[in-house]
């Protein structure tokens, strides 16, 4: 097993933390508070370590698990600390009205934050069509990821199936866009048909 870096503390990395530790990987958990990281390296009770913001994270995956909104700021924060890493974006860059993307036409979240990394760092779009306490339940989900590296990609794909869910390419980094429009979607249908946030996205191979 391995290190993996989360930076963010919020709900969404909570529950991938829970799911990192419970497959076996030391988990660093990386906070602008630090108060917040201790807090959540508390609870996963597993050897979790605190990491230094702004510093180079111990993990070769490193998971930017916080709001669109702060994104940038996070990768100018960091600079070069993130280059050589494989950087786990699960951001919808939504509004705060949830009528739409936030995102330039013709890109994602996921492209405009990878404008700010280092050339050596390589970006995969995953898990943003998960929502948080689904994934906090265990079940065997399906996890789409999207980016233009080969071998971070098949990085990834290891990574998640260590976790228990069951990963599906859908293509290069440009299908981010694609990826963030469907968890508006499932936002939408959360709200009006399914009438309920517990549910997933299933592929059903016949």
């Amino acid at each position: 097993m391995s290190t993996i870096s989360i930076i963010g503390s919020g709900a969404m990395a909570t529950a991938i933390a829970g799911r990192v530790a419970k497959a076996g990987h030391t988990v660093e958990v990386v906070s602008r508070d630090p108060a917040k990281a201790q807090a959540l390296a508390d609870q996963l009770a597993s050897g979790a370590t605190i990491g230094t913001y702004g510093a180079a994270p111990a993990g070769d995956i490193v998971i930017l698990a916080v709001p669109y909104t702060g994104a940038a700021a996070v990768v100018a924060d960091y600079r070069n600390a993130l280059d050589g890493k494989v950087i786990i974006d699960i951001t919808n860059p939504i509004s705060p009205d949830l009528s739409g993307l936030v995102t330039p036409s013709g890109s994602s979240g996921a492209q405009e934050t990878a404008k700010g990394l280092p050339a050596g760092a390589h970006v995969v779009k995953a898990f943003n069509t998960i929502f948080g306490h689904v994934l906090a339940k265990d079940g065997r989900l399906d996890a789409f990821i999207a980016a233009d590296d080969p071998e971070a990609k098949a990085r990834v794909s290891t990574f998640l199936e260590s976790l228990g869910l069951r990963p599906f390419d859908v293509g290069g980094l440009h299908m981010a866009q694609t990826l963030e429009a469907l968890g508006l979607m499932m936002i939408g249908l959360a709200k009006n048909g399914a009438g309920t946030w517990d549910f997933a996205m299933k592929v059903d191979v016949g």
